[in-house]
């Protein structure tokens, strides 16, 4: 059975004070191993926020990086710093990186297998836009970018791999997936992941929802039977929020 995975993406934002206050608050909250849970702060607070979740069950990720195992990439941020870091997982892909940064594909693909070859748990997402979920391509979208970014990926890597799918119509738009729109596009995912990579990989792959999901809306989609977690945003910024998503799960 799949244990349930929620990661908290805080984007760019929190101070050094409000970090560390929000890992304090979740670290305590976060009382047992019954749920894998991470949290995901701004490069400038991984130090503190992995020190104030030190001995705690909630691990510690970053939100990108580069391909690179070092260079003169100004303003990047390279695997085995993360790691140096205590990252145990690192988001690529994120909605916000391709639609708004204009990251390409093959840099996508290279920072993927960057990343688990340096020894991270990779959360890779996915998603179609408004457009493309209107054009009933949502298939299509994310057939290709499960074909891309997983380009050249090892079936044995693949194991600490996540896939997040991010349905970016309902990613601060006021629009929500229902249950079942969830889990039709994790059942796709699933489905192609087999094709890609086998069926016990298939099986195995975790595949959180990230569609903003709310203390309201999470217990439905979380029990979905393809939904094996979430990747939340401005929920994961309060832990009074943050932590009843994850007792949803339960």
């Amino acid at each position: 059975m799949r244990k349930k995975f929620i990661a908290g993406n805080w984007k760019m934002y929190t101070s050094l004070a409000g970090a560390r206050e929000l890992a304090t608050a979740i670290a305590k909250g976060v009382t047992d191993d019954a749920v894998t849970v991470a949290v995901c702060p701004p490069f400038p607070w991984l130090l503190p926020v992995g020190e104030a979740l030190k001995g705690s069950k909630v691990l510690l990720g970053a939100q990108n990086c580069h391909y690179l195992p070092e260079g003169a990439n100004t303003g990047d941020v390279a695997p085995k710093m993360l790691l140096d870091a205590g990252c145990r997982y690192v988001i690529i892909g994120h909605s916000e990186r391709r639609h708004v940064t204009d990251e390409a594909e093959r840099s996508l693909n290279l920072s993927v297998k960057a990343g688990l070859k340096a020894g991270l748990h990779v959360i890779f997402c996915i998603g179609e836009t408004l457009a493309e979920q209107e054009s009933k391509l949502t298939e299509d979208v994310l057939e290709f970018y499960l074909d891309s970014g997983l380009s050249g990926v090892s079936t044995e890597a693949v194991r600490n791999l996540t896939i997040a799918y991010e349905p970016v119509w309902a990613i601060g738009t006021g629009k929500n997936a229902t249950p079942e729109q969830a889990q039709d596009a994790h059942a796709f995912i699933r489905k192609h992941f087999a094709e890609l990579f086998g069926e016990e990989a298939a099986r195995s792959v975790l595949i959180q929802y990230g569609g903003s999901v709310k203390p309201e809306n999470a217990a439905s989609i979380l029990k979905q039977p393809d939904v094996d977690g979430a990747l939340v945003g401005g929920a994961s910024l309060k832990a009074e929020s943050f932590l009843a998503i994850i007792k949803a799960v339960k």
